[in-house]
């Protein structure tokens, strides 16, 4: 459903979207590795969720437009492995999410850690447990939300989070290791 301009619906998604939106796009930017994708893909989650928010049941905006990303970034990824598109939504780096760096979430975890270091670590995290992570320690969703967005058992959820931290934990002490941060 459409909202005219000056509709309270329309002004009351602008706002709820704007609130949610660096947390998209860092979301988006994590899952495909690029700034072009990752635009693209926090645009079409906004106009599916503008285009569906007469059915939105109010209870948690971030979570409901978190899971219609989601959705979107798995069914292409899989239509790209379907069609047998070369190259992978791995291959680049992350880049800064462009958000004022006291408000962008991803910031404010990874500004106190070591930067590139950790991007880099958390991409080589499997993606199904890798995007449990972000949810839970970027977006600092609970597990019931991050079930909600996946459309996993809360038990799924806390298995893919523990996974996926052990695998993030295993990445970095490999790099503290050779930069000699710890020792054997």
């Amino acid at each position: 459903m459409l909202f005219r301009r000056g509709d309270p619906q329309r002004e009351r998604f602008e706002r709820m979207a704007e609130a949610v939106f660096p947390s998209l796009f860092g979301m988006a930017l994590r899952l495909t590795k690029d700034r072009e994708e990752a635009g693209d893909l926090s645009q079409e989650a906004l106009v599916r969720a503008y285009e569906a928010f007469d059915r939105f049941d109010g209870r948690n905006f971030k979570a409901w437009i978190l899971r219609i990303l989601t959705n979107l970034y798995i069914n292409k990824y899989r239509r790209r492995q379907r069609e047998g598109i070369s190259g992978s939504l791995d291959e680049d780096q992350a880049i800064e999410p462009p958000a004022p760096a006291d408000e962008a979430p991803d910031r404010q975890v990874f500004d106190h850690l070591l930067g590139a270091e950790v991007e880099h670590a958390l991409a080589q995290v499997p993606e199904v447990f890798r995007i449990a992570v972000m949810l839970s320690d970027i977006e600092g969703m609970t597990y019931e939300e991050i079930a909600e967005v996946t459309e996993v058992p809360v038990g799924t959820v806390r298995s893919r989070i523990a996974r996926g931290r052990a695998a993030l934990r295993q990445q970095l002490e490999q790099y503290a290791l050779n930069q000699g941060y710890i020792k054997k």
